[in-house]
């Protein structure tokens, strides 16, 4: 089956109906860095919640200021908004295709680390890049499930679209392959954020299992210019068609 890496988004949607469900990986490897998110997030230490959210106005703090562990849940596909996710249009997508990225979509949260798309979390914010008290969340999680990620993928194809900012979090050791996006002979960089949505979305509808599948997947919008592999890296690199 193909797994597609996927980067989160600092936007977050609010609420949740969902019960809870256990989380990618060992169920408490996450617990000091959770911990020590609800810890700040509960001290009423207005300062330190602004740092930790990244916001500067404390007024604006006030959404995320809950219990993580007695929060409102939401799949980790639907929880995040933002350009990618903007152009997924998870809601849009027949429940065939919603179900696929719960499954087979590997997103890689600030606070939570590695999630499948149906692991369900409250509304949270880290900043890209914070630390959580002394603890920094991308060698956190590549300390403790690195070896958890390896295994789980050992048997499948892997689409990595995640921003390169979160190969911190998880280094892939066996072959996989990623996106460049072109316009006028230039790296797209803000909007390649909404081709790996479209890409993502185009993936479920057509309920892509393997690389070959991929490569054979025509995307409106996109054609392949070249294919560069390199170890075990293929990078195929499109050309943004109008």
């Amino acid at each position: 089956m193909l797994k597609i890496l996927f980067s989160p988004s600092e936007g977050k949607n609010d609420g949740g109906t969902s019960p809870k469900s256990e989380l990618f990986g060992a169920s408490n490897a996450r617990d000091e860095i959770l911990n020590a998110y609800n810890t700040i997030a509960l001290s009423k230490n207005e300062e330190s919640i602004k740092e930790l959210f990244g916001i500067k106005k404390f007024d604006a703090c006030k959404v995320y200021i809950n219990d993580i562990f007695d929060s409102a849940l939401m799949p980790a596909i639907e929880r995040y908004q933002g350009v990618a996710y903007d152009y997924l249009k998870y809601s849009s997508l027949a429940n065939q295709a919603q179900e696929y990225l719960k499954e087979n979509t590997i997103i890689f949260s600030n606070l939570y680390g590695p999630l499948l798309g149906g692991d369900t979390i409250a509304n949270y914010k880290v900043k890209q890049g914070n630390s959580i008290a002394t603890i920094i969340p991308d060698k956190f999680y590549k300390d403790r499930f690195s070896y958890q990620l390896d295994l789980y993928l050992g048997s499948h194809d892997i689409l990595d679209l995640r921003a390169g900012y979160y190969d911190k979090f998880y280094k892939v050791t066996k072959p996989c392959t990623t996106l460049k996006f072109l316009k006028n002979g230039k790296t797209v960089s803000h909007w390649a954020k909404a081709y790996r949505g479209i890409v993502l979305r185009e993936c479920a509808k057509h309920n892509i299992s393997s690389l070959e599948e991929f490569k054979a997947l025509r995307i409106e919008g996109l054609e392949v210019k070249e294919i560069q592999t390199t170890k075990n890296k293929t990078e195929i690199i499109y050309d943004i068609v109008e």
